[in-house]
C-alpha cells in the first residue's frame, strides 16, 4: 500500500522522526512519500533509511517542497 506523510514547516529532528513512526505502523513492502520543507530532509531522512533497513525509491523537489519516497523494509 502507499501512504503519505506531510511534515511541512517541521525542522530537524522532526521530519526523520515523524516518518520513524510512521514507517513502524506499516508493512515491509509498502511505500512511504514524505514531504517536507527542511533541506535537511533530503540527506537526514535517506541516512535514516540505510541505517534501518528501508529503501529510498526517489527523492525529488516540486514548488519549494521535498518528496521522498520510502519503501519500507522488514525490521
Amino acid at each position: 500500500m502507499k501512504y503519505e506523510l506531510d511534515t511541512r514547516r517541521l525542522l530537524c529532528p522532526m521530519p526523520v522522526i515523524r516518518t520513524q513512526n510512521r514507517v513502524a505502523e506499516l508493512q515491509p513492502g509498502d511505500t512511504l512519500e514524505v514531504v517536507s520543507t527542511d533541506p535537511g530532509a533530503l540527506s537526514d531522512i535517506p541516512a535514516w533509511c540505510r541505517i534501518n533497513g528501508h529503501k529510498v525509491l526517489q527523492t525529488r523537489e516540486e514548488n519549494g517542497d521535498i518528496i521522498i519516497l520510502i519503501e519500507v523494509g522488514a525490521s
